[in-house]
């Protein structure tokens, strides 16, 4: 089964970034005893003060798709939605390899 990966963007309301980093960052760290997720990283822009980007790699997208059920990742996105004024999925990309991702 193919690796999956997406590079999403959330446009965040003014002066709330940081707060939506925060939840994001809490995402990430419930994520580290889920073996399925392989990368979850957090980026802003210097920029754009009203983004926040995410890159995730997964085993699979069912992997993916399970993992938005939850509990933990339920109650953060209750937490992050009123936060947010647009999303944006920019792509969705098959993994391939490179440094510090094991191909397989």
């Amino acid at each position: 089964m193919k690796k999956f990966s997406l590079f999403g963007k959330f446009t965040i309301q003014e002066g709330k970034r940081e707060t939506m980093v925060d939840i994001l960052l809490e995402a990430a760290e419930s994520l580290k005893s889920l073996d399925e997720c392989e990368l979850y990283l957090v980026n802003i822009s210097n920029d754009d003060p009203h983004s926040v980007f995410v890159y995730e790699v997964w085993s699979n997208e069912e992997a993916h798709q399970s993992s938005l059920t939850k509990e933990a990742t339920q109650t953060l996105i209750t937490r992050a939605r009123p936060l947010i004024t647009g999303m944006e999925r920019i792509n969705t990309l098959i993994p391939l390899g490179g440094k510090g991702f094991p191909s397989s």
